[in-house]
């Protein structure tokens, strides 16, 4: 129980940290934000956890498969924020990686995922 705890408190300073980097930083915010750091603990905390590797490396291709639907939402949300304001533009960048995920299902499923 600990442990989850540490974990939780982990990340939520990371996410803290970050935003606050964001706040004064534009470029230094998103650069940090980019760095794939919490997929770096969650591959820590699972081998400390002594996961399968096979269920590790499952996760990585997962997690790879899930970043790609969610590219053209950063394509596009600062013209969708500029046009329509922040909620707006949340709800169409969901609407849109959501449409993207269904994409990327289909596209997968040939090669022997399923992300859906």
């Amino acid at each position: 129980m600990l442990f989850l705890i540490s974990k939780v408190l982990v990340t939520a300073f990371l996410i803290v940290i970050i935003s606050e980097i964001a706040k004064t930083n534009e470029r230094m915010g998103g650069l940090v934000a980019a760095l794939p750091i919490t997929t770096i603990m969650i591959l820590f905390w699972l081998y400390y956890e002594k996961t399968p590797t096979e269920k590790i490396s499952n996760h990585m291709s997962f997690t790879f498969l899930y970043v790609l639907p969610t590219l053209p939402m950063f394509l596009t949300f600062p013209y969708l924020i500029n046009k329509f304001g922040f909620y707006i533009s949340v709800i169409l960048s969901i609407v849109m990686t959501i449409f993207f995920i269904f994409i990327v299902d289909f596209i997968s499923k040939k090669f022997g995922y399923k992300i859906i």
